[in-house]
């Protein structure tokens, strides 16, 4: 497999969107990179594919910018590109949520390693002796694909629909840990603040989502596959393609 598929996202605020729109993109085209990049006040969210040397130099290239020098891509190989095109797009919001007083560019939530919660699961409890809920964020169609064993999900059709859903359900939670996830990180990373800000208190996002689970763990503790938003449609734990493009 000859091509790098990289995915990342970082909250960080934005204020130079057009100008910044228009240098990505003079640069994606360059290295004939394939993908879509979301740019908005709160930060970017970003699907590239392409050799790996042209990654690379991509990635050199944006890190010269202060604000992303510490982003860091989750990967995965495939025989070609899973994108048709290049996009840069500019968004209200990198993740739609519509809801504003979320904001993780001025303090994330805590996080837990791929690494820590295998170790979790496995034992059956955290480190204090809690009880382990995993919580998938993603919509219906999505965990249709592949979810983690024992897994609460709400059967969203949109991640608009969360807030409401975890506000009343927040009764299951007490007294127990909560890991939210998601693909890779960022719509876990809004719901596990909010889900801060419900008063639930042992809160934690699974940092790097699914496919660094995938990368660092493998299948431990999961059922399926990973759905992806490009041609592959879905990625398996060794995170090679289930549906080739």
């Amino acid at each position: 497999m000859t091509i790098l598929n990289i995915s990342a996202y970082k909250f960080v605020g934005l204020d130079d969107l057009a100008e910044l729109r228009a240098r990505i993109l003079e640069r994606c085209e360059a290295l004939a990179l394939k993908g879509t990049i979301l740019l908005a006040p709160e930060g970017i969210n970003l699907f590239l594919a392409a050799p790996r040397e042209a990654i690379t130099e991509f990635l050199d290239w944006l890190r010269q910018d202060p604000r992303f020098a510490d982003l860091t891509p989750k990967e995965s190989v495939s025989d070609a590109p899973p994108f048709g095109r290049m996009r840069v797009r500019l968004k209200k919001e990198i993740i739609t949520m519509r809801a504003p007083t979320i904001r993780p560019a001025e303090g994330r939530a805590p996080h837990v390693l791929p690494t820590d919660l295998r170790r979790w699961l496995d034992q059956g409890h955290d480190d204090d002796g809690r009880p382990v809920v995993l919580l998938d964020t993603r919509n219906d169609y999505e965990v249709s694909a592949g979810t983690f064993e024992n897994t609460v999900e709400y059967g969203l059709a949109s991640f608009t629909e969360f807030p409401a859903a975890v506000a009343a359900d927040r009764e299951r939670f007490e007294g127990k840990t909560v890991v939210s996830f998601c693909t890779g990180g960022i719509r876990c990373e809004k719901a596990a603040i909010h889900m801060r800000e419900l008063g639930i208190e042992h809160v934690f996002q699974l940092e790097g989502g699914i496919l660094k689970y995938f990368e660092e763990v493998g299948g431990a503790h999961w059922r399926g596959d990973c759905f992806v938003f490009d041609a592959r449609g879905a990625v398996d734990p060794s995170l090679a393609p289930s549906s080739p493009p």
